[in-house]
């Protein structure tokens, strides 16, 4: 029960981010965008940290006879699917389609955070420090994302009160999927092995595809440096935590 304990408490604090759109109104669009963009190279650096330092040699360790490599490609093309099918949220000029446009980012945000909430359950089951890196890695990466489906959804046509609260209910999709992780993972106890590489394929996913080639449309030399250096210590701080806590 320690474990539901904490993957509740840390899936409530992710959806909790879904609130900091409140704190960008007030910013200006040119800090705003330098602030993303910053916190765009963290949490990439997050994400490759989390798949390569602590979720892959887990999935290998734990895999036994079943090759987690399958599972990892997997997971990255289930994120891609989610991606191309649902998440087209990317509106950076002019007005998005009102109707469609919302409703479709809607359920994509829902379905990906309900598979982050399974992702989350599964690492605790292994280890509760696992848990707790994958929880920074998805945090990280939740932070511009939320700033963002708010943006769209604000930008779309909803006035700023519903855009809030509709990014946070859809946000808590993700302390849903927590709760069926675990009491999944707890019957089928060898759902962990195939979710974590499956995880470790998600975050490639999002970090190589998503992330990354926003890092690299920085065309200023010390700025681009600025957030290299920004990648790596996200990167870093996933090595400190195996190094601190083991896993």
């Amino acid at each position: 029960m320690i474990t539901l304990g904490y993957i509740i408490l840390t899936t409530f604090l992710i959806a909790l981010i879904a609130f900091i759109g409140i704190f960008t109104l007030s910013l200006k669009e040119k800090i705003l965008n330098e602030i993303l963009l910053i916190l765009v190279s963290l949490s990439a650096g997050a994400l490759m940290g989390g798949a390569f330092i602590h979720l892959l040699p887990e999935s290998i360790e734990k895999g036994g006879e079943i090759n987690p490599f399958i599972f990892v490609l997997m997971g990255f093309i289930l994120f891609f699917l989610i991606e191309k099918v649902l998440h087209w949220r990317h509106c950076h000029k002019g007005k998005c389609d009102v109707h469609t446009f919302h409703y479709m980012n809607l359920i994509g945000d829902s379905i990906h955070n309900f598979i982050d909430g399974l992702i989350i359950a599964a690492s605790y089951i292994v280890s509760i420090p696992l848990g707790l890196t994958t929880t920074v890695a998805i945090a990280a990466h939740e932070i511009p994302q939320e700033i963002g489906d708010y943006g769209v959804l604000v930008y779309g046509g909803f006035n700023k009160k519903k855009a809030l609260i509709l990014n946070f209910i859809i946000a808590l999709t993700i302390v849903f999927g927590g709760v069926v992780g675990y009491f999944v993972s707890q019957e089928i106890e060898q759902a962990v092995v195939f979710l974590i590489p499956f995880a470790a394929g998600g975050f490639i996913y999002i970090a190589a595809t998503d992330l990354v080639p926003e890092i690299k449309k920085e065309v200023n030399i010390k700025k681009s440096m600025a957030t290299m250096l920004v990648f790596v210590c996200g990167i870093l701080i996933m090595w400190l935590i195996k190094i601190l806590f083991g896993h």
